[in-house]
């Protein structure tokens, strides 16, 4: 019976591998000297999942980007636009206070400024980057919708929600 034993005990300390206990070569591999980082999947899949509109995973998709790479201006526009979206106003600020320096005299920044500053009911300001990005390119189809967007939200009032729900 004792035999029996040690012979269980030693075939199945033979099947077990040992190196799943400690790191591999390529988890402790020297990655410090690398200038490129090759991974942009949470970018790409961020952009993708904002035009299909599911605003909370590109918000969580373009965060991701940003730790991959802080002063991505593409990340910084999406993520301050999915913010946008979810009226997470707080978390826009602080990405259109990392955008100025970088991109604050392109088009893609007052528009999307603007747009932000509409969404909150602050028409005057939406206003002034609206025209500062036609001013940047008059033939910009966006530009034109968004100023075209501002005219229609002057006309219209502004209720608080559920005002219909009592009708």
């Amino acid at each position: 019976m004792r035999n029996v034993l040690f012979l269980l005990l030693t075939v199945g300390l033979a099947g077990c591998d040992l190196s799943s206990f400690s790191d591999s070569q390529q988890s402790v591999k020297d990655t410090s000297n690398r200038s490129y980082y090759p991974d942009d999947d949470p970018l790409v899949a961020a952009k993708t999942q904002f035009v299909e509109g599911n605003y909370g995973r590109a918000y969580t998709l373009f965060d991701k980007a940003l730790d991959v790479v802080p002063n991505d201006p593409a990340a910084l526009l999406g993520f301050a636009a999915s913010s946008d979206m979810l009226r997470r106003f707080d978390k826009s600020d602080v990405a259109y206070r990392k955008l100025q320096p970088i991109i604050g005299n392109r088009i893609e920044y007052h528009n999307n400024r603007g747009y932000s500053l509409l969404l909150r009911g602050e028409l005057k300001g939406a206003r002034t980057h609206f025209i500062k990005a036609y001013e940047i390119d008059p033939a910009n189809e966006r530009a034109a919708n968004n100023l075209e967007m501002l005219r229609n939200s002057v006309n219209y009032p502004k209720r608080a929600n559920g005002d219909l729900t009592s009708l």
